[in-house]
């Protein structure tokens, strides 16, 4: 066995801890994209479980069927009788389940796995017939989103106790001291391992200095301190164990920053024996004050340095922002985009028929058929209360239109930038759908330079020379934007404008100057483009922040960002991101 003293809070060491309890650790969520790391990851804590663990990979999207089970309806057409087969879940029973692309699993199949979990048991009541299959569980969450806002459902976060990121970390890291059988060694001491009160104090103290509030978050960590404990041959958890757990299951889980002055008090109250205590820091043998001070530090010097960044995400989600790579609305289809379940119906030229579960919905009626009717005992009843057709949703084309101010000295220079933006947000689109419009204003009025199009050729095509000079009719280009934007939600799409400017608008509505009454009119049209609920973004491409702009954007209901060195590629990152609903 190993000293905790020599340990540090490593993959390896996280890989080891999961291999001692699976079940009361509930697995791991790994922060990682695809790769060798997370595959050397992977590798190390299959080659610690049991020979005999039970370990799953999760598809994404898995239908219900498969995730619980059901009627197997091969046996049951066969017998005549509902026969039920258990799903992912139950057959995992024991061990492990592998959860790919976690932060693009939905809410559904999360409260699914999250209610297993929690019951440790999974009732099933469907097709007919109730049963009961067992699912003590754990789960390997990996998480390959790129921005801050894109995560894996909270209910999975929340039960699973291990978090870890393997950015920054080397081939070293995955190099684990421990064998297959110092974890089963581990494993069979687990039972006999005790937690003090002041373990237990210190975590829950440690959980509420970083707000990680969730009574889970709490549970987890002493189940992990003593998972800890077990690996390095100890039968009580010391404070060594317990830091191993605040950094494991706590810090990842942080909501809030400790203000400097608690900060500064917890640094005063740190006894003066702390030099002079013993190398074996036993619970018994230590004030719970000072416990609580070791759990605590080591939770918040492992607090992410990101953790400010995902606190604002996170607000911005309650306040309804979309989620990532999800600009376009859901809508519901009769024929296209994907199943989203099944539905009692007749099958017509507008619907699509879903045979699998018509069948199964006719499996269990066989028997009685058949005696119904004897003539036809070697086929199939099928009826019409049998029918079921597919529920499809589908997600709406999304479209940026660029409004962009093509008047006055800078003109040209805004104008190229656009353009080079249009180009780059082009290049990505090709597999959401989306779409880029072009709408520029100067002169006398407004042009539409290129029409709603993801196509990079015929945008280089439109873009190749365009006006610019002349006055500031703000107000015609944000009325041919909303327009624009109100023809594209006709049809079924998700519109959002980008306007471009400096905000010195000198022609109203009919062409006439006047900068006041060009700034009233365009304040009026802003207006407009809040009610429609269209998505808009101001950036303020005037050398010093202008506060016409703020205003315009305040009455758009829309976002201001000063940006007086705009680049294309600046441009570009600003606009995927607010359409990601990150800063």
């Amino acid at each position: 066995m190993h000293d905790s003293a020599a340990r540090t809070v490593t993959p390896a060491l996280a890989a080891a801890i999961v291999a001692v309890d699976p079940i009361g650790t509930r697995g791991a969520v790994i922060k990682a994209s695809a790769g060798g790391l997370r595959d050397r990851w992977m590798e190390l804590l299959v080659r610690l479980l049991p020979s005999d663990s039970r370990l799953r990979h999760l598809p994404l999207n898995c239908p219900d069927e498969r995730l619980l089970g059901g009627l197997d309806l091969v046996a049951t057409l066969a017998a005549g009788r509902p026969i039920s087969e258990p799903g992912i879940l139950s057959q995992v029973d024991g061990g492990l389940i592998v959860l790919p692309m976690a932060e693009r699993m939905s809410a559904l199949s999360a409260a699914r796995i999250t209610s297993a979990i929690d019951r440790q048991e999974l009732l099933l009541e469907r097709d007919g017939f109730a049963a009961r299959f067992p699912s003590r569980l754990g789960l390997v969450v990996f998480d390959e989103a790129h921005g801050v806002e894109e995560r894996p459902p909270a209910a999975i976060l929340d039960r699973v106790a291990c978090h870890l990121s393997l950015d920054g970390c080397t081939a070293a890291d995955l190099v684990s001291s421990y064998e297959p059988s110092d974890v089963r060694q581990a494993r069979e001491q687990m039972a006999g391992v005790g937690v003090s009160d002041a373990i237990v104090e210190a975590l829950c103290a440690a959980a509420v200095a970083v707000g990680a509030l969730s009574l889970n978050a709490s549970l987890l960590a002493v189940r992990v301190a003593r998972a800890a404990a077990a690996l390095a041959g100890r039968s009580n958890v010391t404070a060594d164990d317990a830091a191993i757990a605040a950094q494991l299951v706590l810090a990842p889980r942080a909501t809030r920053l400790p203000m400097e002055q608690e900060t500064e008090e917890a640094q005063q109250q740190q006894p003066d024996q702390q030099a002079a205590e013993p190398a074996t820091r036993d619970a018994a043998d230590e004030g719970t004050g000072q416990v609580q001070d070791i759990v605590v530090d080591a939770a918040l010097a492992s607090i992410p340095p990101g953790l400010l960044a995902q606190l604002q995400a996170t607000d911005r989600r309650r306040n309804g922002a979309p989620p990532p790579g999800r600009a376009g609305k859901p809508t519901k289809s009769t024929s296209g985009g994907r199943a989203q379940g099944v539905r009692r119906g007749r099958p017509s030229s507008r619907t699509r028929l879903s045979i699998v579960e018509t069948l199964r919905a006719a499996a269990p009626w066989q028997a009685l058929r058949r005696r119904e009717r004897p003539r036809a005992a070697d086929r199939i009843d099928i009826r019409f209360d049998d029918f079921r057709i597919k529920r499809m949703k589908q997600r709406a084309q999304a479209t940026t239109i660029f409004v962009v101010d093509a008047s006055g000295s800078s003109a040209l220079h805004r104008l190229a930038e656009a353009k080079g933006a249009v180009e780059l947000l082009l290049a990505d689109c090709y597999v959401r759908r989306d779409q880029v419009a072009l709408i520029s204003f100067g002169g006398r009025g407004a042009e539409l330079l290129l029409p709603p199009t993801r196509s990079l050729a015929r945008a280089k095509r439109n873009l190749g020379a365009m006006p610019g000079g002349g006055g500031t009719p703000l107000a015609a280009g944000l009325e041919a934007a909303a327009s624009l934007a109100d023809t594209l939600r006709c049809k079924g799409q998700t519109p959002s404008l980008v306007l471009l400017t400096d905000g010195h608008a000198n022609l109203d509505r009919n062409g006439k100057p006047g900068r006041g009454a060009a700034e009233a009119d365009a304040l009026a049209v802003a207006k407009l483009v809040k009610e429609t609920a269209v998505q808009a973004l101001v950036i303020d491409t005037s050398r010093t922040p202008q506060p016409q702009n703020a205003r315009l954007a305040e009455a758009m209901g829309g976002k201001y960002f000063p940006l007086p060195r705009a680049d294309a590629d600046g441009v570009s990152r600003l606009v995927r991101s607010q359409r990601r609903g990150v800063p």
